[in-house]
């Protein structure tokens, strides 16, 4: 049987986690900057002659992949046959110590980031997996 999709609880999840991304990265932004070696005048010069559509396409970009995790992780939820928002929540978790975490840690491993960059960044995804599970599951 085909799954059907709520694609308003997965639109109002992606939305929630860009919402989520957006205060997140805005508390932690100079710790991350900094985690990556860089300076806000470095990343400022960096960005500077880029098109505004080169400057947005990340946030394009996160957007998307929201809606695409959002959908995914419904999927989960409807073949797992659970429901409500801490089942959705526990759920989103588990995906992210399974595979989001282990992802990022053997990622940055090899390219040698420090732990600190790791650990903001995989906390972001943690945030994010929560809250679509817990939507998801709660409107669907």
């Amino acid at each position: 049987m085909m799954q059907p999709q709520n694609w308003t609880a997965i639109i109002v999840a992606a939305v929630a986690v860009w919402l989520f991304g957006a205060l997140y990265y805005g508390l932690l932004g100079k710790m991350w900057v900094a985690a990556q070696g860089e300076t806000m005048d470095s990343l400022k010069a960096r960005n500077a002659a880029k098109s505004a559509v080169a400057k947005a396409a990340p946030f394009i970009i996160s957007f998307i992949a929201e809606i695409v995790m959002a959908a995914a992780l419904s999927g989960i939820l409807f073949h797992s046959a659970m429901s409500g928002p801490r089942q959705g929540a526990i759920t989103g978790a588990l995906t992210w110590l399974g595979f989001v975490l282990t992802t990022i840690l053997v990622n940055n491993a090899y390219t040698f980031r420090s732990l600190q960059l790791t650990a903001i960044d995989a906390g972001h995804w943690l945030g994010v997996l929560i809250i679509i599970g817990a939507v998801v599951g709660w409107l669907t």
